[in-house]
């Protein structure tokens, strides 16, 4: 029986490891140079978490989204955030019907399975916490009335630096409900002609096909969740997280939901990487992408140059690292 059992779990790992590189692969037809981003856009997508993309534009940010909506053949949704958006613009609103004398709801953008919150800085802090309920609580409520998004539920963000005009800052509970956040960057020369053979004649994403089924994603989201993680590991990222709290030069560290959000990027890394178990490498790759943009500093250390990258340097340099794991 247990030789039967092991065999069945390596026909599944096979097969999950064929569905991600399919997906990974499908992605980089159009995102030239991307592999990291790509793999942990994918990392948050099965851990069912959710992703700031930061940089200038014009270096494939919405492309990234779309890419990954049309390799799983979700149902995509974009929202582009102005200064003028209201929050019933983006859940929705309750119209009264006077035929049927009665109010119909008409769901907003956000009602989809992948959401591209385009600009999401463009727009009022009143109206960029209209997603808190939906990205934390995969929900909306209207008019007094709760409604349940369909699984999955991926919110990918793009912004632009905040030095940029019309900009405004993120709010700390609106960064704080994205799993990470991401840098594109600039592609090398090689990769920039790349870019151009490919796009000369057509887009790439136009020719781009689904490789996996909505009903395959939940799976693989589901299998995320059976990757092991032993006590060790999480009392790391408990002593990584409580070690932000407490340094010299930070005004604010992570919350809880940030040490849940490193636990459960780790098990997607874990997974997507053929693995049923978490290594402390998992943790010390990902704190960085997790931590960073929740960890706000003191004014003596922005004015001193000091950036939350350093600072995760640094702590995960001091930190303890668990070497030994546990028998399942």
């Amino acid at each position: 029986m247990r030789k039967y059992e092991r065999q069945v779990n390596n026909m599944t790992v096979e097969i999950t490891q064929q569905q991600i590189k399919k997906i990974i692969q499908n992605i980089e037809k159009v995102m030239v140079g991307k592999n990291e981003v790509s793999r942990l856009c994918l990392v948050a997508f099965l851990a069912e978490g959710h992703v700031l993309l930061e940089d200038v534009p014009g270096v494939g940010k919405t492309m990234m989204v779309k890419a990954l909506s049309r390799s799983v053949n979700a149902e995509f949704k974009r929202i582009q955030f102005t200064p003028d958006l209201l929050p019933s613009d983006v859940v929705g609103v309750s119209i009264y019907n006077p035929k049927e004398m009665e109010f119909t709801f008409r769901p907003g953008p956000i009602m989809g399975n992948i959401i591209l919150a385009d600009e999401i800085n463009r727009t009022s802090p009143k109206t960029q916490s209209a997603l808190l309920e939906a990205m934390e609580e995969h929900s909306v409520t209207i008019d007094g009335v709760t409604l349940y998004m369909e699984k999955p539920f991926f919110v990918m963000a793009t912004q632009n630096p905040i030095e940029y005009e019309g900009t405004y800052p993120l709010p700390e509970a609106q960064l704080d409900r994205f799993l990470l956040k991401l840098e594109m960057g600039y592609p090398s020369e090689n990769e920039e002609v790349e870019m151009l053979t490919r796009s000369q004649k057509t887009s790439p994403i136009d020719e781009l096909q689904p490789v996996i089924s909505l009903d395959d994603l939940r799976s693989l989201q589901d299998h995320v969740k059976d990757v092991f993680v032993e006590e060790a590991m999480k009392q790391y990222i408990v002593e990584l997280a409580n070690k932000t709290r407490l340094h010299p030069h930070v005004q604010l560290g992570v919350s809880p939901r940030a040490s849940i959000a490193l636990l459960k990027a780790s098990q997607a890394l874990a997974f997507i990487s053929g693995r049923d178990f978490v290594l402390p490498d998992d943790v010390q790759y990902l704190a960085p992408f997790v931590f960073c943009h929740r960890l706000i500093l003191k004014s003596e250390a922005k004015y001193n140059g000091i950036t939350a990258g350093e600072i995760m340097e640094n702590l995960l340099s001091s930190v303890h690292v668990p070497v030994k794991r546990a028998v399942k």
